[in-house]
């Protein structure tokens, strides 16, 4: 008996050891989490005493995409001559309009003089019979042209005077900088010559007889004279282009640099700019004139009522205009206009777009500070 009843102290011993048991691995689980709170919490939070010696650095000045690689700085420099040259380009362009329309009428016409008064009369004439906007006449067309032109042509020229190395580490390379320029304006005129034909079409029409709008000088050509048209001048345009460009942009950055030799400053305020760019102007325009007529006779003769369909190649255009017209009369023919408008519309040009750039590089240049 004494045995059977030892036997419910062994099962009360048991239960209470497990319970005791239980009980252990309740509180040591309890305190192994909150050891392991203890040691998360560490992680983010810092005693006084830890912290003393600790120097706090804000995530935004650690950032790795804060550093400019240098192909970035290629593409920001890019983008920053395309927009400086399309703005500089309408600029310039707009301003002269009236001016430019009334040199290509009198340069496709070969039974009328120029001289001031004629072109004052023509302007004139223009007003009373269209209205104001008609000096503007063409001017949609000029812009479509002119703003990728002129972004593509102060882009070129920046690629081009990298790859030739012009006036690299203070070297004074004078052919090179020529031929920057010369390359600079054939690439441009290559990508954009359709619209400059579109343009001469519509500034020797009027709204009456010519054609109305941009599209409908693409549609009229491409249906009724064909494709081949739209390039029709296309080579006499790049002959005359390599004397312009390359003329025009190494006087302006002559100029540049012997203002820096005599007063040491390598960027000249506005006003030297704009009369740097009126002189690169005239000496380029004065170097192509003569092309800048045969171009303009090819590209009109279909719709030029006073000369027709007479010049289908350069050779002959020139001969023509040597034989009928003679040399100042005939390959000069509105060159005094072309000294008015072209050195204002280069010197706008050409200040604009230093102008522009130096503001956007300048931005730019703080926004990567901000960063």
């Amino acid at each position: 008996m004494s045995r059977l009843l030892e036997k419910p102290n062994i099962a009360m011993s048991i239960k209470s050891t497990g319970s005791q048991l239980s009980s252990t691995m309740t509180t040591a689980s309890a305190t192994l989490s909150a050891d392991l709170d203890d040691v998360d919490t560490s992680r983010t939070q810092l005693s006084p005493s830890e912290t003393s010696g600790v120097v706090l650095v804000p995530a935004t000045t650690v950032t790795p995409n804060v550093t400019v690689t240098p192909m970035r700085q290629k593409i920001d420099q890019v983008v920053i001559s395309l927009i400086s040259g399309a703005a500089a380009g309408a600029l310039a362009k707009t301003v002269i309009a009236p001016l430019d329309r009334t040199k290509i009428n009198f340069q496709i016409r070969n039974d009328v003089p120029f001289s001031f008064r004629a072109s004052l009369r023509y302007l004139q004439n223009t007003y009373a019979n269209e209205g104001v906007l008609a000096l503007w006449r063409g001017n949609s067309a000029t812009m479509a042209r002119i703003v990728p032109y002129a972004a593509i042509q102060f882009t070129a020229h920046e690629q081009w005077r990298r790859i030739l190395h012009v006036d690299k580490d203070g070297t004074n390379t004078k052919g090179r900088r020529f031929l920057a320029g010369s390359l600079a304006g054939i690439t441009s005129q290559s990508l954009t010559y359709p619209l400059d034909l579109a343009r001469a079409r519509m500034a020797v029409t009027d709204r009456y007889t010519g054609y109305r709008t941009l599209r409908q000088v693409f549609t009229k050509i491409w249906v009724e004279e064909g494709p081949r048209t739209l390039f029709r001048g296309y080579w006499a345009t790049v002959l005359g282009v390599i004397p312009y460009a390359g003329t025009s942009f190494f006087t302006y950055e002559t100029l540049k640099r012997e203002y820096y030799e005599v007063v040491g400053n390598s960027k000249p305020n506005t006003l030297v700019s704009l009369a740097f760019g009126a002189a690169a102007g005239a000496a380029g325009q004065t170097a192509s004139y003569p092309l800048d007529i045969v171009r303009r006779r090819m590209q009109t003769m279909r719709v030029n009522t006073a000369g027709g369909d007479r010049y289908p190649t350069i050779l002959e255009t020139l001969v023509k205009i040597y034989r009928e017209e003679g040399i100042k009369n005939g390959f000069y023919k509105g060159l005094s206009m072309n000294w008015i408008k072209g050195p204002i519309a280069v010197g706008i040009s050409f200040s604009t777009y230093d102008l522009i750039k130096a503001w956007l590089t300048e931005l730019a240049n703080l926004r990567r500070v901000e960063k």
